[in-house]
């Protein structure tokens, strides 16, 4: 209210300051009356004054007030988003000043990660390798007990043969039932 005060002030004096240059300038006339134009061109310029004031008076205010408003938010955001910018560049050149550091890192990383899967192969590896040597010696075992086996049916099977020739060509009927007798008493006694 007072900076309106001041500016119709100001106004005023402007108006009664052209009031009397030109008075000054015509004249002509007697002094009252150009007195009295002055007064009423004062009063005319005031009344319109007061009107645009009243009509249009808040919206100018507001012109410039939210004009002001307006500069000051963007220059608060221009001042915001500048310092997040110079955040986002001194993060971008930390890493840059990292990348040969965390390149260092990843590949130490990945080596560690190679060899340890390297030797997790070996590892692996070498239990097949245990695994299928404990087979084959368990399957040559097998395969060895199988001919002996096979060798000893044959060998019993020559030798029961050798030995039925053997009996039939040196016993007797007699002595072959006695024989078959003695073992059927024998089994049947066990």
């Amino acid at each position: 209210m007072k900076h309106c005060k001041r500016i119709l002030m100001a106004l005023a004096v402007v108006a009664l300051t052209a009031g009397v240059a030109v008075a000054a300038e015509h004249g002509g006339g007697t002094d009252a009356s150009k007195w009295w134009d002055l007064l009423w061109r004062v009063i005319n310029f005031v009344i319109f004054v007061w009107i645009i004031y009243k009509v249009a008076g808040k919206r100018i205010k507001e012109f410039f007030t939210g004009r002001t408003y307006r500069i000051e938010n963007e220059f608060k955001d221009l001042e915001r988003r500048r310092t997040e910018a110079e955040a986002k560049l001194k993060d971008v050149e930390s890493r840059i000043a990292n990348l040969d550091q965390e390149r260092e890192e990843i590949l130490n990383a990945a080596k560690e990660q190679g060899e340890a899967l390297k030797q997790g192969i070996i590892e692996k590896a070498e239990k097949s390798a245990e695994q299928i040597r404990e087979q084959a010696r368990i399957g040559a075992e097998q395969e060895a007990n199988q001919a002996v086996a096979a060798v000893r049916a044959e060998m019993a099977e020559m030798v029961a043969e050798a030995a039925e020739k053997l009996v039939q060509e040196r016993l007797t009927q007699d002595q072959h039932k006695n024989l078959i007798n003695d073992y059927l008493t024998k089994v049947v006694l066990n």
